[in-house]
């Protein structure tokens, strides 16, 4: 007998039941993530910071006036200088206590200050919701003009910039930064997620290496470098460092009044503030 042909021997046998039409295979394809996400109240304050910024296109005289007008000045509220006449008048003593933190000396100083707000004003805004964000920013900015004020009793050089409320808000995230599953964790979660760690109780963290390790680079890399908030006239530049101490121990100790997340317990705080994975 004649072998049969490989062809023959390979193909399988003929279903002579009429066949079903083939259908193009339909692929669900994966959502794509945003390469960074940002809340919309952060979003808002980096526009609102940015389109205040366009008073650089106005005649220098102009400009000026808005530093002297919306600029914090201490020697607006020396009572000893009944004669001195400062633009803004009486009203300038109470809104330039915010208002000369959404002004910025030029691009780098916008640039440097929206740099350190990605990541950590970006968690405290999605945790603090835009309300409490704004009036958190802003309490943080007055804390900040008053340290400068007790600091720079007679200065007339208006100080401006946003320093005092970025360092506000680092400060505040570290409550919970470091937490199993938050933004500066090993274990990190969704942003979403990790923004709503419970934060350590202020003591407790006081007692974290990583949290004091973190106040000690801040607290050296702004008195040495002095990197954030300009005072700005017209003969010299300064850092205004002062500011910032003040906007961050403002921010690291009024963190609980705008927390909306329940606190961790004291007992349980050791344990789960170890950023310590199971896996072997």
């Amino acid at each position: 007998m004649a072998p049969e042909s490989e062809a023959a021997l390979d193909s399988p046998p003929q279903d002579s039941s009429p066949q079903a039409p083939e259908l193009p295979a339909v692929t669900e394809e994966a959502p794509r993530e945003p390469i960074l996400t940002l809340p919309a109240a952060l979003t808002a304050y980096i526009v609102l910071l940015a389109v205040i910024h366009l008073r650089v296109l106005l005649p220098p005289e102009l400009e000026n006036w808005t530093i002297d007008v919306f600029g914090f000045i201490p020697r607006r509220y020396d009572s000893s200088l009944l004669n001195l006449q400062i633009p803004g008048g009486a009203g300038a003593k109470v809104w330039t206590f915010v208002t000369y933190s959404l002004l910025h000396a030029n691009l780098t100083h916008i640039g440097f200050n929206v740099m350190w707000l990605l990541p950590f004003g970006s968690a405290l805004a999605r945790r603090f919701g835009a309300v409490r964000f704004f009036l958190f920013m802003a309490v943080t900015a007055a804390a900040g003009a008053l340290a400068h004020l007790v600091t720079h009793e007679h200065a007339v050089a208006p100080m401006i910039g946003a320093s005092a409320s970025v360092s506000g808000a680092m400060a505040a995230a570290i409550r919970f930064a470091f937490g199993r599953g938050s933004f500066l964790s090993f274990t990190r979660s969704d942003a979403d997620t990790a923004a709503k760690v419970p934060a350590l109780p202020l003591s407790r963290a006081l007692r974290d290496g990583r949290v004091v390790g973190f106040l000690a680079v801040w607290f050296g890399v702004n008195i040495i470098f002095g990197v954030g908030a300009i005072g700005v006239d017209a003969e010299t530049t300064s850092v205004a460092w002062q500011a910032h101490i003040g906007g961050f121990f403002a921010g690291l100790l009024l963190f609980a009044l705008f927390d909306p997340v329940p606190r961790m317990r004291s007992d349980a705080a050791d344990a789960s503030s170890q950023d310590v994975s199971d896996r072997i």
